[in-house]
């Protein structure tokens, strides 16, 4: 044996190895819908000739326009460039069946007249478009689905508000515009200073519902990461440089930040062009506003947050929104918020447990606009 000659143990492991990275490789191109669609074609174009035997043979049971049903399959599973060759093997189908069913023998539905002639090149333009669409993107249609179902529970996941401990209470309610599943508006929360404190973001991105929602998904994700990673007075700062190294065409959004200590009550917030916050102080029964100075995010650089300060005493209540909940083109924010206030009036007495998605259902059910609305009690 010479020494440049393989033993059959290497050349096995080598043949492995190539076999792992073509079977790896295989995977992330069906994953990204680049992988081979030579299988779901065969079994497609085997429909075709099914069908119109079918329409031949029994025109009641089965009609020209059964066509459609593989190629609706196409335009979800095949390529632009096959979906054309099951196209042309469809229009050979129609014009068999054209030339095979004897319009004296059938009724005018057992025919292929020039309406299912229409209605078969229509779907067909639609299920090219869906295919272009899908070639574009680089995600099958069996996953995309998945993927958008995995972003909208992770932003679920992030939105969820820490434990707090005996004595305190918090919920929060969202609501995107057009009933959607994805808002512009989104919170970020976390207990910070050895879970001494709760830092919680509110913050309404720029657009709503799905025009806002991928950047929204962003600016939780980085927002996330820098809570509790910073000093509360440099967030927004640090938000707000985030923000502007985006370079977005419509790239700002208001945000407001609270810091509160879990043990004395006391609290700071910060805003960003957020609209003011509301606290009901237990003593008097009358509910104060709460605005803190700042710009927008993604304005301009260098921009100062200062802090308003305040307590929450037993029985005090804070509560924060965005402007869709209070603010809409036939009321002013005044009025919107006189309206709030009004409504949760009636959930002192019950402590507000499950009062934020029914002050949204109450103050703006059928408002086009994304909603949210955060509420921390002191009992």
């Amino acid at each position: 044996m010479t020494g440049g000659a393989e033993t059959p143990t290497a050349r096995m492991r080598k043949a492995l190895h190539r076999a792992r990275t073509s079977v790896r490789k295989a995977g992330v191109d069906h994953f990204r819908g680049d992988g081979s669609d030579w299988l779901a074609l065969a079994a497609l174009l085997l429909c075709v000739p099914a069908l119109a035997f079918a329409t031949v043979a029994a025109p009641a049971w089965c009609a020209p326009t059964a066509l459609v049903l593989p190629i609706v399959a196409g335009g979800l599973l095949l390529r632009p460039a096959s979906l054309i060759t099951l196209y042309a093997a469809a229009a050979v189908a129609l014009i068999v069946e054209s030339a095979v069913l004897d319009p004296g023998e059938y009724g005018d539905d057992d025919r292929v007249t020039p309406g299912v002639i229409l209605v078969v090149a229509a779907v067909g333009f639609f299920g090219l478009l869906i295919a272009q669409f899908r070639s574009r993107v680089g995600v099958p249609w069996r996953r995309g689905g998945t993927m958008l179902f995995d972003l909208r529970e992770r932003i679920r996941v992030q939105s969820k508000l820490p434990h707090l401990p005996r004595g305190w209470h918090r919920e929060m309610a969202l609501r995107p515009a057009g009933g959607q599943s994805f808002s512009g508006d989104f919170v970020v929360a976390s207990r910070t200073n050895g879970g001494r404190s709760l830092e919680v973001v509110l913050t309404d991105v720029s657009g709503k519902g799905m025009d806002a929602a991928s950047r929204a998904l962003l600016l939780s994700g980085a927002f996330g990461g820098l809570l509790g990673s910073l000093p509360p007075h440099a967030f927004l700062p640090a938000a707000n440089g985030y923000l502007l190294r985006q370079d977005w065409e419509e790239g700002f959004a208001t945000s407001v930040h609270l810091v509160l200590d879990l043990d004395s009550g006391d609290y700071e917030l910060y805003s960003a062009g957020h609209v003011p916050g509301l606290q009901l102080c237990a003593g008097s029964g009358r509910w104060e506003e709460k605005a803190a100075d700042g710009p927008l995010l993604g304005v301009y650089d260098g921009a100062q947050f200062d802090p308003i300060k305040g307590t929450l005493r037993s029985g005090d209540v804070l509560m924060l929104f965005t402007d869709g909940l209070v603010e809409t083109s036939e009321r002013d924010l005044t009025e919107g918020m006189d309206r709030l206030t009004g409504e949760a009036d009636r959930y002192v007495q019950s402590g507000f447990h499950g009062a934020a998605w029914h002050l949204i259902e109450a103050v703006a059910k059928d408002v086009n606009d994304d909603r949210a609305l955060l509420l921390v009690c002191r009992h």
